[in-house]
């Protein structure tokens, strides 16, 4: 396997009334393609701001980041957009669509901006929601259907160009434990699909079904757990066991 996203002394400081705020510092790791890794830590460690800057949403204030062996730091905002656009997907806790949009149309959105031709989007979008069972709500406004529905339909959304990674920024937090499990089966599918992911999350129920998990804290890697392929939903409870003995070790 490739390295599809290599981070190297990732630092981002924000400036507020003089004061400089680290958030973070010296931030490194790699992820090799058709990885799925959660990234852990208190409230205030970095997380976020960890995901929105690796994936170019953000600036850094200095290190490298490297995108399939592009420099995502040295590229014009254009160029951005396209990249994220084309070879990236993306699901945060807040479900952003377009109010004015079907749910169909919000899915399948992207892949026209793309250039893709629309007989073709509009095929894939169809089997991606009968993939998340959400084909019966594709006429339905974005408040007539449940958050359930709603993160499954950013789901088909972030998959519609067929990312070759996949962000997730507490993709379960706003969910009940039932369309959370349904979301983050979807997303363990997605990645034995080939889809790479990095996902932000505070359950360690979630974390537990990603390969490895970093503990992020104050801004810096503190630690990483290797889990290793979810192959049997019977190996979730002890998994869970094992990456909260870690947990607590790291002072979580």
């Amino acid at each position: 396997m490739s390295t599809i996203l290599s981070v190297k002394e990732l630092c981002k400081t924000y400036i507020i009334k003089k004061y400089s705020n680290n958030v973070l510092r010296n931030v490194s790791f790699e992820l090799e393609e058709g990885d799925f890794i959660t990234v852990m830590g208190p409230s205030g460690s970095g997380k976020s701001t960890l995901l929105y800057t690796v994936s170019g949403m953000d600036s850094m204030t200095s290190g490298k980041v490297e995108f399939n062996g592009r420099d995502i730091g040295s590229m014009n905002r254009k160029d951005l957009a396209k990249l994220r656009l084309n070879e990236m997907g993306f699901i945060f806790q807040q479900m952003y669509m377009m109010k004015k949009l079907c749910v169909f149309d919000n899915i399948v959105l992207p892949a026209y901006q793309a250039g893709t031709d629309h007989k073709e989007a509009n095929k894939r979008a169809e089997g991606l929601m009968r993939s998340l069972d959400i084909i019966d709500i594709s006429e339905h406004s974005i408040n007539e259907v449940s958050g359930g529905q709603l993160q499954r339909a950013c789901l088909c959304r972030a998959l519609i160009n067929s990312p070759k990674l996949l962000f997730a920024d507490e993709p379960t937090g706003a969910l009940n434990s039932k369309a959370a499990a349904d979301v983050m089966n979807q997303l363990v599918n997605a990645n034995r699909s080939g889809a790479s992911i990095m996902m932000v999350s505070h359950s360690i129920k979630v974390a537990a079904m990603s390969d490895k998990v970093i503990y992020l804290m104050d801004g810096d890697i503190q630690g990483e757990l290797e889990l290793g392929k979810l192959l049997d939903d019977g190996e979730l409870v002890s998994r869970e066991r094992r990456l909260s003995s870690w947990l607590m070790e790291q002072g979580w």
